[in-house]
């Protein structure tokens, strides 16, 4: 960086940026729009994006209770994977993952994809056997899958323990090679500027607090700006999707849970991939700064706070030093939560509502930031053709009377 730009930085940040252009425009809201898409985070700004690009309906207004991004969108761990069990998750998260290979250049911002390759640890018999069926499954749908031998896993993990004599020890593992990380705050904000672009009105610091029925129709929002009416409602809100889904008089199979997660001071290159372990119950990546991003499970009890709990911490730090001794006297950076919304299946609601007009998206529990641009992409289909798109008609409310659950309970992977 040149000391013209530094100075230029520091310039800019005494006056507040305000010589620098916005990235989206600073819509105040209209008294109606053809869609009211609720929820600021990555899904709701990639459905009004594809509602955009794909189907030519711009008359769209995102409405943002905070800030973009402020949610789960930047609560996460970046991780994307599409190595899923099941055909219909398989063939869902693919999409996003061949979306987010090409997000980029899409949007013209840089999301930092980093493919580095996503492992599956495997420390029984048990492990191994079930991680072979997966990646056979896996292969069976065109997808990158293969399994690994302990010297090919420590070949790329240098760090691991990989001893015999480890209580858990390293029998193999799964590789998705196309899997790895991309920047959760670029994707909002590159999917911000482009749905803005476009014509889409993004309006920031708006809390929904009624949805308006007339009958079996949904008519609009009440907002802490006034009411907005809309012949089409669309719930992106992550856990927050019982909770408005609710005040339109639907009940959802859907708990929310705390997922908390915490970064290492930075360090030099250590590791350049991502590593899970179900049975350690630990993953690991390290970020562009160096610091190592460590996450594991939900916590077990329902709750809307973004605040974690030490046991699930202290677990953390014990598998983390199980697996990688090096670490040991490393110290932690920070730490955070986000909230999560669990369906019994652990599979997704994408969905048509017995409520004309309105539309749920949520119940990703961990899988949301990894299924984002397919998210959106399936969405606005289902809103603007008023019919599930056929990747994700397998993901509708119907499937909890119907009994055709989609169980992907194996495939979160330690809640990632």
């Amino acid at each position: 960086m040149t000391r013209y730009s530094v100075f230029s930085l520091v310039r800019n940040g005494l006056k507040g940026h305000r010589a620098w252009p916005r990235a989206w425009r600073r819509a105040e809201p209209r008294r109606s729009y053809q869609v009211i898409v609720i929820g600021g985070g990555g899904h709701g700004l990639a459905t009004a994006y594809y509602l955009a690009k794909e189907h030519g309906i711009t008359d769209v207004a995102v409405v943002e209770k905070s800030a973009i991004g402020l949610g789960n969108t930047g609560r996460n761990t970046t991780i994307i994977r599409s190595n899923y069990l099941w055909d219909e998750s398989a063939a869902l998260y693919e999409k996003s993952l061949k979306l987010f290979e090409g997000l980029t250049e899409d949007l013209n911002f840089n999301q930092m994809l980093s493919q580095r390759g996503v492992i599956n640890l495997a420390h029984t018999l048990h492990d191994l056997r079930d991680l072979e069926r997966r990646v056979n499954a896996i292969r069976l749908n065109g997808i990158d899958s293969e399994i690994l031998s302990v010297e090919q896993v420590k070949a790329m993990v240098p760090i691991l323990n990989t001893s015999p004599n480890a209580r858990y020890p390293v029998l193999g593992a799964s590789l998705q090679r196309r899997g790895g990380v991309s920047r959760h705050d670029a994707a909002a904000w590159g999917l911000a500027r482009a749905a803005s672009a476009r014509g889409v009105d993004i309006i920031e610091n708006c809390e929904v607090t009624a949805i308006l029925r007339d009958g079996d129709h949904v008519t609009g929002v009440e907002t802490t700006r006034g009411p907005i009416k809309a012949p089409k409602v669309a719930i992106a809100a992550a856990a927050h999707t019982s909770h408005l889904a609710s005040m339109a008089g639907l009940r959802l199979p859907i708990e929310t849970h705390p997922l908390q997660a915490l970064v290492s001071e930075p360090l030099k290159p250590l590791i350049d991939c991502v590593v899970m372990s179900n049975q350690v119950h630990v993953y690991l990546s390290q970020s562009d700064k160096g610091e190592l991003v460590i996450g594991a499970g939900i916590d077990p009890y329902v709750s809307y706070a973004s605040r974690g709990s030490l046991p699930v911490i202290e677990d953390q730090m014990q598998a983390l030093v199980h697996l990688y001794p090096v670490v040991s006297r490393l110290r932690m950076l920070r730490q955070w939560a986000g909230n999560v919304d669990v369906c019994p299946d652990a599979s997704p609601i994408i969905s048509l509502t017995p409520v004309r007009g309105l539309y749920i998206n949520g119940g990703w529990g961990t899988g949301g930031w990894k299924a984002t641009p397919g998210s959106g992409w399936v969405f606005a289909h289902t809103i603007a053709q008023d019919r599930p798109h056929p990747l994700n008609e397998p993901f509708s409310l119907e499937r909890f009377t119907t009994g055709a659950l989609i169980d992907e309970h194996g495939a979160a992977a330690v809640a990632h």
